[in-house]
């Protein structure tokens, strides 16, 4: 067994097992390899961001926490390229730390050969829908917010050179030339607006959910980028 396919395979062990852990001795005689294999390869697996914690008391082993990690996908050559060049195309989007890590996760079980493909391609995809805007990172408590359904408190400063501290209901994430925004319902103005990324700073998840709003950004007759006002 090679060592992603190993790998592969402790996850699957830690899955089925969880919450109960699982001594590092066990996993070895599980895998038919040393001890120390399995703790080179926990200790990987812990590196890459999967939620693999030792547990150190009486029932002491490893436990995987299924609520932050996925099942592991069995992908075909074709679906691993493809995948492979959507991930490279997010450079310069919100969650392109994300993609990156996901990438190298990727690019660690793809086969040489099939990695130089996956370059190949990769050169010779280009969007062409929109020109690229500047590179702009999600702050984690937006991330946090659109993912759990609460309201966000922000400082806003727009394009007039006025700031502002707003309660903002997240409701998606918008490209446009001048890079990423943030799609919220904004409490002040009473009404949707677009919140360019740059701008936001000292957001805080709050405590209250969302309301569901129903927000139409396409109008009838629209066939370019969504209506939306920028927050001023």
């Amino acid at each position: 067994m090679n060592r992603t396919d190993r790998q592969f395979a402790l996850v699957e062990e830690l899955r089925a097992a969880a919450p109960e852990p699982r001594a590092a001795r066990w996993l070895a005689d599980r895998l038919s390899v040393s001890v120390r294999t399995i703790e080179r390869d926990l200790a990987a697996l812990q590196e890459s961001g999967l939620p693999v914690y030792g547990d150190r008391g009486r029932r002491g082993g490893y436990v995987l926490d299924k609520d932050r990690a996925l099942p592991m996908l069995t992908m075909t050559t074709e679906e691993a390229m493809a995948v492979s060049v959507a991930l490279r195309e997010l450079r310069g989007a919100p969650f392109e730390a994300a993609a990156r890590s996901a990438l190298s996760k990727l690019v660690a079980m793809m086969p040489q050969q099939d990695l130089e493909r996956a370059e190949q391609l990769v050169d010779r995809v280009r969007p062409v829908n929109a020109p690229p805007g500047p590179r702009s990172a999600v702050p984690r408590p937006i991330q946090r917010a659109l993912e759990t359904g609460r309201v966000l408190k922000i400082r806003y400063h727009d394009g007039n050179d006025a700031t502002t501290d707003r309660t903002v209901e997240p409701m998606g994430l918008l490209h446009g030339p001048r890079g990423w925004y943030l799609l919220a319902w904004c409490r002040l103005r009473d009404a949707p607006r677009g919140f360019l990324l740059d701008r936001v700073h000292n957001a805080e998840v709050g405590e209250e959910s969302v309301v569901d709003r129903s927000v139409d950004l396409n109008p009838p007759g629209a066939t370019d980028a969504p209506s939306l006002r920028v927050a001023g």
